[in-house]
């Protein structure tokens, strides 16, 4: 098989590859097994096939496309492949592997031509001359991985043509999307990051109101997609069809789980800012989407830390002195609370209190932190712990829940940490949420228990997680009779 062969080239190319260069152009190239399954993805192929291959490599994703299409009964009549790539030496690999594309395709009674264009794919799809105009009716997509800058070439590019993204990967796709004809399928993988955020929301809008969401395939090891080049993300492959009707979505994992999942599962009706959520779990267990109270129910807001310590340097105090406040950082949370100061600690433990750092504290009370990024190694997504004390500056990788400005209750806080911190809150985030950080959007967007459970929780020798779990349970209880 084409793939399987060309797999071997990777393996040799890869470890030669200039870091710098690969780190820029975000290149990851794609073994063989996620190329055949992600060809294996596409329904019905069309009798005259014109495939694009953006950002193609070494042609990998091709060649395994071209495998798949040799293999289907009916087989189409013609394939035409537009294959980008902008980097020289993989250009040079990837002609040869379109030559050997039509080898196989004239064996298998099939005409095939195809298009190298060795040039910038987002350039050059902003250029209404080169721009195809719905053509293309398949796509296959390992889209390269890199933030985009707001003053770069391609941001510009991408304006032109009405998308709003932040890395090259959801640029990719959006732009595929644009060039395929109505009932066009995409087949990509990506970071399963565009799933929530702020950042991602126009890009999530913009797929979900173009395309139908037909199967997503999660990937819950970090390192297995592209273990070769250590490579440490979570990935997904989803297939979508322009134009499509919109039913219920196949889910499964590289654990091997399948099933059929209603829409509303994965993106709600009443969720405002589109998440994706992947409910990989399909355990049946009661789903904290049954909890009655959001932040506004319960009169509190969550916040992002003020202090951007490169910003505030002149303010910063390695321990405490006359005329400071407590410095939080991360590194201060352990256990469910704070331990501050830190005899040396790599960070500052105390920041100047005067007249121009006074915006950036927050009053003497109690609040809920939650680090807004975990280390890969952490066991949980969200950590949470409590601070009481004196009046304090909370460090920008922070956020903390509070009352409108002010300290929290103790006992409620107690309870509201205790809860974030549970397996269940933990399970849940996880569906919605592929990357390390945890943004305040992410949590204005779950669901909590009453302000009475909370401080209920807050207090009682339970363990969380079983007085979590009976939150839940009696939540389910009440949607069903609700329901009946």
């Amino acid at each position: 098989m084409l793939a399987v062969a060309l797999d071997q080239t990777r393996l040799e190319v890869s470890p030669t590859l200039d870091p710098k260069r690969r780190s820029a152009l975000g290149q990851f190239m794609t073994p063989s097994p996620i190329a055949h399954k992600m060809s294996g993805m596409f329904g019905v192929l069309p009798d005259k096939i014109h495939l694009l291959d953006a950002g193609a490599g070494m042609g990998s994703l091709t060649a395994a496309f071209v495998d798949e299409a040799c293999s289907r009964r009916p087989r189409p009549t013609s394939i035409h492949v537009s294959a980008y790539e902008v980097d020289p030496a993989m250009a040079s690999i990837l002609e040869g592997t379109l030559k050997q594309c039509q080898e196989a395709c004239a064996d298998a009674g099939i005409e095939f031509t195809s298009t190298l264009v060795r040039d910038d794919f987002i350039l050059c799809s902003a250029e209404p001359l080169l721009k195809p105009k719905g053509t293309v009716n398949c796509a296959i997509l390992n889209p390269p991985y890199g933030k985009i800058r707001s003053n770069s070439q391609w941001r510009a590019a991408l304006g032109a043509v009405g998308i709003e993204t932040v890395n090259l990967y959801s640029a990719f796709v959006a732009l595929a999307l644009q060039q395929m004809s109505e009932g066009g399928e995409l087949v990509a993988i990506t970071p399963r990051s565009f799933c929530n955020g702020t950042y991602y929301e126009p890009f999530r809008r913009m797929l979900l109101n173009g395309a139908a969401l037909l199967d997503l395939f999660v990937f819950q090891s970090r390192t297995e997609a592209f273990k070769d080049d250590d490579v440490l993300q979570e990935n997904i492959i989803f297939r979508v069809q322009r134009g499509g009707a919109q039913g219920a979505v196949a889910l499964s994992t590289d654990a091997g789980e399948v099933r059929t999942v209603p829409y509303e599962e994965i993106v709600r009706p009443d969720d405002n800012h589109s998440f994706i959520r992947l409910p990989v779990g399909g355990d049946g267990t009661p789903s904290l989407q049954g909890l009655p109270c959001t932040l506004e129910d319960l009169d509190i807001k969550v916040s992002t830390g003020r202090v951007v310590d490169f910003r505030a340097r002149d303010h910063l105090r390695k321990d405490p002195e006359d005329g400071t406040v407590p410095l939080i950082y991360p590194g201060h949370m352990y256990n469910g609370g704070i331990n501050w100061p830190r005899a040396e600690f790599k960070k500052n433990n105390a920041i100047a209190d005067n007249d121009e750092t006074a915006s950036l504290m927050v009053p003497k009370g109690v609040y809920v932190l939650t680090k807004r990024f975990t280390s890969k190694e952490e066991k949980r997504r969200l950590v949470a712990a409590v601070y009481n004390g004196g009046k304090v500056g909370f460090e920008n990788h922070l956020n903390y829940y509070h009352a409108n400005g002010r300290g929290l209750d103790r006992d409620f806080a107690s309870g509201l940490a205790r809860y974030l911190n549970s397996t269940a809150v933990d399970q849940y985030f996880r569906t919605f949420s592929g990357h390390t950080q945890v943004n305040a959007t992410d949590l204005r967007n779950i669901r909590y228990p009453t302000k009475d459970d909370l401080q209920k929780l807050g207090t009682t020798d339970d363990e969380p997680d079983r007085f979590v779990d009976r939150l839940l349970q009696a939540s389910a209880l009440n949607c069903f009779a609700g329901s009946s």
